[in-house]
């Protein structure tokens, strides 16, 4: 049959059927293609992460790096090294000199029987008397203690408190040095991590500074 232009109707009308087929061709290839991009992508996450040595490489325990001269006198900065919580504290005078009033009434205030470094094995139990590098994981249970600096802001711990460390869990006591008071559940002073002091204001923990190699 021909219409008005005699042009024949069949030879201008593609089936139905045929048009449905292109345009489902032309949807598997799109879907095929936009599969294929998210694979690529999926595939490339965990290679890329692979080049980045934040959290992953922290974790497995490469060395932390601190600007120390933005910690000010008295004050605590807390960073992540293999997954423990290290505590900086950047002492004054006042809070060395304390350190030498308390000693008959520590467990070990000589540190022979707790964990640290030969260098931190002394009074102060650092490299360098102002800065104090210490886990901050309780030796009884593995509860964080709590900064308690201020004597005043801190009745409960009696009137003669020198200022430290408390764990709330079950009540263990540390002083400036991170060493144990007698009476506390802990039987050790806090674990002292190897560290060292590149320059006057850059902490490296996990760099010992006996051998300035990474531990």
């Amino acid at each position: 049959m021909s219409d008005h232009s005699g042009t024949s109707s069949a030879a201008i009308s593609a089936p139905a059927g045929a048009e449905v087929d292109q345009d489902r061709r032309g949807f598997l290839t799109f879907a095929a293609t936009a599969t294929g991009a998210v694979g690529v992508a999926f595939a490339a996450v965990p290679f890329i992460a692979s080049w980045s040595p934040s959290e992953r490489a922290r974790a497995a325990g490469a060395p932390v790096e601190v600007d120390v001269s933005k910690i000010e006198p008295g004050q605590m900065l807390t960073v992540t090294w293999r997954k423990k919580a290290i505590y900086i504290v950047h002492r004054t005078p006042e809070m060395v000199g304390a350190l030498g009033g308390h000693d008959s009434n520590l467990k070990d205030p000589e540190s022979a029987d707790s964990e640290q470094p030969d260098y931190a094995r002394n009074a102060a139990r650092a490299v360098r008397d102002d800065f104090l590098v210490v886990e901050g994981t309780c030796t009884h249970l593995g509860c964080l203690p709590k900064a308690r600096f201020d004597k005043a802001s801190s009745p409960e711990l009696g009137a003669d408190w020198p200022g430290g460390f408390f764990c709330p869990c079950h009540g263990s006591r540390f002083d400036l040095a991170g060493r144990v008071f007698d009476g506390s559940p802990a039987s050790q002073n806090l674990r002292i991590p190897v560290y060292s002091f590149p320059n006057d204001k850059t902490l490296v923990i996990g760099v010992d500074a006996a051998t300035t190699g990474a531990a």
